[in-house]
C-alpha cells in the first residue's frame, strides 16, 4: 500500500526560508508536469558519466551539481525535482515514476532475485568501469596497506563485491576517490564485525574492551606523553585497528570536522548495539520483538547514509543534518536497511554454527509463528519502515528546500535502493528461503 501524503512538519529554519521553500516546490511541480505532458511520460533517465579510471579531481565546492539519481517512491518526487530558480540552475533532477509491484524479473536480467512481496525499487547497473577500479584498489589497500587478511580469506573479500555494492550505494559520487571514502570505512567497519563478533574469531566475551579500544582508531585518544606512544603502536596491533586507523584518516582528510565528528557518534552508536547483541548471545536470551528493534537501531547501517554528504563531495550544514526531522530519516532508513540484511541474510545465518539472532528468528520465538509465517512477517515490519521512511523525507523535502538538504535527502534514498540492491544480486554471500 503506498504511503498517505504526508503532513510537512514546522521547520525550525527561519519564515521566510519556508516562504522560499513554498515557491521553489510549486516551480519544481509544475516543471515537472509540463516534461510529462510534452513527452507522455517520466523523461529517460541517463546513464551516470564514466569517470576517469585513475583521475582524482579535486572535490567540488558546497553544493555542487548533484548527478541524477533515481527516485525511491512516488512520494519521493518532490525530493528529486528539487529546487528551481536563482542559484540553483545547477541541480539536475530527475522525476521518476513510481514503479509497479515488479513481477518477478527474467533470469537474463540479472543474478539473483528480490524476496517476494519486499517493498524496493530497482536501480541502474553499477558503473562497471568504477566498480572495477574501486575493487582494485581496495584490494591494494587492504593488503599492502592495513595487512587486513590472510591469504585464505581472498576468495571471501572477493565474494563481499565491496566495489558493487559501494558504486551502487553513492551514485552521485563525483570521482573514485570520493567512492574510496565509503569503501574503505565499509571493508574496515566489516573486519570489525567478523574479527570481533561473529565469523573469524569474534566473540561475546571481551568484547567490550575490543571494541573500546578499535574505536581510538576513530576517535584519538589524548594522554599524557609517557602513555601516548603506547596507544599509538595499538592501533596496529591487529587487522581491525589497522583498518580503522587508516580509513578514518582519509576520510578526516575529506571531510569537514562536524563530517568527521557526526561518523564518530554514529560508530559509537553502532558499537553499542553490538555490545547489546552480545550480552544477549552470553545469557542465551531471546529479546522481546521490540526490543530487538531497538537494538537494530543502534547495531545497522547508520554510519553509512551518514556519511553520503562527505563521499558526494559536499557538505550538509551541522545544524541542519542535527536537525529531528532529518535524524528521523536517517534512522528510519538505516532501520529498514538492515532488516534488508536481515532478511537476505537469514538461510546464510541459519547454516552457520550457534544461534544469530535476526528479525524471523525473534518473530518466531516471541510471536510463536512457523519459520515461514516469521519471516513473512518481517517482510512486512520492513515495508513498513520504508513507507516511513519516504513519507518522512518526502516532508522533510516540502519543508526544509534548501539545496543541500534536497541533495542529501537523494543521496540517503540512493544508498537505501543500492544497498537492497547488492544485497539481491551477492548470490555468493545470500540465498533465499523455500518459503513461496
Amino acid at each position: 500500500m503506498p504511503a498517505p501524503e504526508p503532513t510537512p512538519p514546522q521547520s525550525s529554519l527561519p519564515e521566510a526560508v519556508s516562504h522560499f521553500g513554498a515557491h521553489v516546490l510549486a516551480d519544481a511541480a509544475a516543471r515537472a508536469c509540463d516534461i510529462k505532458a510534452a513527452t507522455g511520460g517520466p523523461p529517460c533517465v541517463p546513464s551516470l558519466p564514466t569517470p576517469p579510471a585513475m583521475s582524482a579531481p579535486a572535490p567540488p565546492p558546497l553544493d555542487a551539481p548533484a548527478l541524477e539519481v533515481q527516485a525511491p517512491s512516488a512520494d519521493l518526487e518532490r525530493i528529486l525535482r528539487g529546487p528551481s530558480g536563482l542559484g540553483t540552475a545547477g541541480l539536475r533532477l530527475i522525476l521518476r515514476e513510481k514503479p509497479p509491484t515488479p513481477p518477478e524479473p527474467p533470469a537474463a536480467a540479472a543474478k539473483g532475485r528480490p524476496i517476494p512481496g519486499l517493498y524496493h525499487h530497482p536501480v541502474p547497473e553499477p558503473d562497471p568501469v568504477r566498480v572495477e577500479e574501486i575493487s582494485r584498489r581496495i584490494k591494494s589497500w587492504a593488503l599492502d596497506e592495513v595487512a587486513l587478511y590472510p591469504e585464505d580469506w581472498e576468495k571471501e573479500f572477493d565474494g563481499f563485491s565491496v566495489g558493487r555494492y559501494m558504486v551502487g550505494c553513492h551514485p552521485d559520487a563525483p570521482t573514485i576517490d570520493h567512492l574510496m571514502i565509503a569503501t574503505r570505512l565499509m571493508v574496515a567497519e566489516n573486519a570489525v564485525d567478523d574479527c570481533y563478533c561473529e565469523d573469524h574469531g569474534g566473540s561475546p566475551i571481551g568484547l567490550g574492551e575490543r571494541l573500546l579500544l578499535a574505536h581510538t582508531a576513530l576517535d584519538p585518544l589524548y594522554t599524557t606523553e609517557e602513555y601516548q606512544p603506547q596507544w599509538a603502536k595499538s592501533l596496529h596491533a591487529d587487522a581491525p585497528r589497522r583498518a580503522y586507523r587508516s580509513a578514518m584518516e582519509y576520510f578526516v582528510q575529506a571531510s569537514s570536522p562536524a563530517q568527521a565528528d557526526r561518523f564518530r557518534h554514529d560508530m559509537a552508536r553502532l558499537h553499542m548495539g553490538y555490545l547489546a547483541e552480545a550480552a544477549w548471545a552470553q545469557m542465551d536470551h531471546v529479546p522481546e520483538v521490540w526490543e530487538y528493534l531497538a537494538m537494530r537501531q543502534f547495531n545497522n547501517f547508520r554510519p553509512c547514509p551518514t556519511i553520503t554528504d562527505t563521499v558526494g563531495g559536499y557538505e550538509l550544514p551541522a545544524d541542519l543534518h542535527a536537525q529531528p526531522a532529518m535524524q528521523k530519516v536517517i534512522v528510519l532508513a538505516a532501520n529498514a536497511t538492515t532488516l534488508v540484511n536481515d532478511l537476505y541474510s537469514y538461510t546464510k545465518e541459519l547454516n552457520a554454527p550457534g544461534r544469530h539472532l535476526n528479525l524471523p528468528v525473534v518473530i518466531a520465538e516471541r510471536e510463536g509463528l512457523s519459520d515461514r509465517d516469521a519471516y513473512l512477517k518481517s517482510v512486512e515490519v520492513h515495508n513498513d519502515l520504508m513507507h516511513d521512511f519516504e513519507t518522512e523525507a518526502a516532508a522533510l523535502a516540502a519543508a526544509v528546500p534548501l539545496p543541500s538538504v534536497q541533495r542529501f535527502l537523494r543521496g540517503v534514498a540512493a544508498w537505501v535502493d543500492g544497498n537492497h540492491d547488492w544485497h539481491r544480486t551477492n548470490t555468493y554471500r545470500y540465498s533465499l528461503p523455500d518459503f513461496w
